[in-house]
């Protein structure tokens, strides 16, 4: 039978699981990716498990989050991430490289292999013809550690592109053109398999755009099969011997089929504050600018910095605007250097930040209250540029310059110039002189932990009561993200690796008064009720793993995103939806939720029977037997402790 590409990779990788869609499967991961914010949490997980050495092949922790050091916490993070990678056999990619997307890219990505990542943007890598996965950092750990990553089996939504894209259009405008059509939740548990002519016209970095921001419509992941495109963007990086070619069996079919026809597309925008609220430039056009911003993983490649330079070169920016550019690696600062783009924005008016993610996370070059900020990130929840009443647009490198240049949003193909058709430098050199190694197993055995005040010890998490009795003690709308579960930005991002600080600042924008009204329950518990899509867009498990150290004990939505749902269970957290979604319009904040016999009611299937304040209420799990046991066990480490090893290899093999 004809295979998709998803296909051929997932099976490839399968050491467990009926590939059927919504069944429970099993991969191996080949490698691992982890960032500093969650990456801390990571390794005091391995440590917890008594792991003395990771399995994945190259495990890499990356430095590009922490980069603002405004006291010493970060750069003590630094060091504890330094020493734990040294003792557990990490690649460490130190402060100044670059964002960790396309920079794994660049040095670790290859053809065929499988990826999992403590980041959601994960999925970029995708981009090179990988398996490549966002999940929760204790998930992450796991595979460190040699167990299977557990998802459930996708379905695989092919996206054919046809024709070429036309002048001022670009990457950016082709995934909002996506979101455009399907949401925020529109790929939720599928992956977004890329193929056609298309193709040929987009290069691996315009491909990373569309990978990486798939994530924004919930998908697993999304992938493109590696050919001619592939291979020039290896070469380039004398990296050719890593290729492999891969594609689609010819006749294949997809789950749904999605077709682009890119001569059609038109600069695009996507308003304030989610990423599906997309309209063309022109609609918006003549609103009034603060801030053009260029970078992050949403849009990392040499050209999407180099069309900016040739954009501006010569003129000046408006003085109503900052030009914020913020490159995405050392690779790519260096071109921009060497073929003189980089002084062609500084002498424009830009302003020059160091390689990593900064303003995408709110580190850094938050804009003003309430003025527009048009950005090439990929995504603009509300107060995730680190301004809490912000405005951010969602755009391509040419519409954010065109705009920079006139002081207002404007329409690239507005402007009185030829359209810039640049290509990045045949070679982009790259060096291992700006990463550490892992260390050889007998001297890896000798490094301690240079753990401090902000990485203590994760506490010990007890099992759920077999009878729940709590509170409702917080009713959300639909798409609260986990931004807005624990937010980021430079006051709170820093202290992520540390549950007890940050716990704070739980829901602190959505409900300033959680964390009291949590801390009066204590371990009595309480629950959340939640809208549609409830944790979408980071990965970051401290959104699961601190609302439960504040009590938290059920999550019930109408619908939950894949990675949230996976991780509030590895923290002994239930999730569960509503049989019928009209019940959520009944509930109120206040009222009682009693679940009784809850192993039973577990082991029994995917219903549950509730109380809410005496009146019935039917309740679903999506839980595999796996799951369950985890959740009974209070989380995944307790559960670990239970089965009597620290994850070998060869317990799952």
């Amino acid at each position: 039978m004809a295979d998709t590409l998803s296909h051929k990779l997932i099976r490839s990788h399968l050491v467990g699981g009926e590939m059927e869609p919504g069944q429970e499967i099993a991969l191996r991961m080949d490698q691992a990716l982890l960032q500093d914010i969650l990456g801390t949490l990571v390794m005091l997980e391995l440590d917890a498990m008594g792991l003395e050495r990771v399995h994945t092949t190259s495990s890499v922790q990356y430095i590009d989050h922490t980069l603002l050091q405004p006291d010493n916490i970060n750069a003590d993070a630094h060091l504890f991430l330094k020493s734990a990678c040294e003792r557990l056999g990490v690649w460490y990619s130190g402060p100044g490289n670059g964002i960790s997307h396309p920079v794994h890219m660049e040095r670790f990505g290859v053809p065929g292999q499988s990826l999992v990542g403590c980041d959601s943007h994960t999925t970029a890598a995708g981009a090179l013809g990988m398996l490549a996965i966002g999940a929760g950092g204790i998930e992450v750990a796991m595979a460190m550690a040699g167990e299977p990553l557990y998802l459930p089996m996708p379905e695989v939504i092919g996206v054919r592109l046809e024709g070429e894209l036309p002048e001022w259009v670009s990457a950016k405008d082709v995934i909002l053109e996506l979101l455009r059509r399907h949401g925020v939740a529109g790929a939720r548990n599928c992956i977004l398999e890329y193929h056609g002519p298309g193709l040929a016209a987009l290069d691996a970095m315009d491909r990373h755009v569309l990978a990486n921001m798939g994530t924004e419509m919930g998908a697993t992941a999304s992938v493109f099969p590696s050919d001619a495109v592939t291979r020039d963007f290896l070469r380039s990086r004398g990296r050719e011997a890593d290729w492999q070619p891969l594609a689609a069996d010819s006749g294949c079919r997809y789950e749904r089929d999605e077709l682009i026809d890119l001569a059609t597309l038109e600069p695009l925008i996507a308003l304030p504050s989610s990423p599906d609220k997309v309209v063309p430039v022109a609609q918006v056009a003549g609103e009034p600018l603060h801030q053009a911003y260029i970078g992050s993983s949403g849009n990392p490649g040499y050209r999407d910095f180099a069309v900016v330079a040739e954009i501006v070169k010569g003129r000046r920016v408006s003085s109503e605007v900052s030009l914020d550019i913020n490159p995405s690696t050392r690779q790519v600062l260096s071109a921009l250097i060497s073929e003189g783009h980089l002084t062609a924005l500084v002498e424009a008016g830009a302003r020059l930040h160091q390689p990593g993610c900064n303003g995408c996370i709110g580190m850094g070059q938050a804009p003003a209250a309430g003025r527009n900020s048009l950005r090439t990130v990929p995504r603009n929840f509300p107060g995730r540029s680190g301004t809490r009443e912000d405005s951010v647009f969602l755009c391509s490198p040419e519409t954010a310059a065109a705009s920079a240049l006139t002081g207002t949003i404007t329409d690239p193909r507005t402007l009185a110039m030829p359209y810039p058709r640049v290509r990045e430098p045949a070679r982009m050199t790259l060096s291992d002189n700006w990463f550490v190694p892992p260390l050889p197993p007998e001297r890896a055995r000798h490094v301690s932990l240079l753990a401090t005040d902000n990485t203590p010890p994760l506490p010990v998490l007890n099992p759920p009561p077999e009878r729940i009795e709590v509170p409702i003690l917080l009713k959300t709308g639909d798409n609260v993200s986990t931004d807005d579960i624990m937010p980021a930005g430079a006051r709170v991002l820093p202290l992520w690796s540390n549950v007890h600080a940050s716990a704070e600042h739980t829901f602190e924008a959505l409900a300033p008064d959680y964390v009291a009204r949590a801390r009066e329950r204590g371990d009595a518990g309480h629950a959340i009720i939640g809208g549609s899509n409830y944790g979408q867009g980071s990965s970051r498990e401290n959104a699961a793993l601190v609302p439960r150290l504040l009590g938290l004990q059920v999550v019930i939505a109408k619908s939950i995103a894949r990675i949230h749902w996976q991780n509030l269970p590895c923290f002994g957290v239930l999730p569960l939806t509503f049989a019928d979604p009209t019940d959520y319009d009944r509930i109120e904040q206040g009222q009682t939720l009693v679940i009784d016999d809850l192993p039973r009611q577990l082991a029994a299937g995917g219903r549950l029977q509730a109380t809410l304040d005496g009146a019935s209420l039917e309740l679903v799990h999506e839980l595999s037997p796996r799951q369950v046991a985890i959740l009974t066990a209070g989380g995944v480490i307790n559960w670990l402790r239970q089965r009597g090893t620290s994850s070998t290899k060869e317990s799952v093999s």
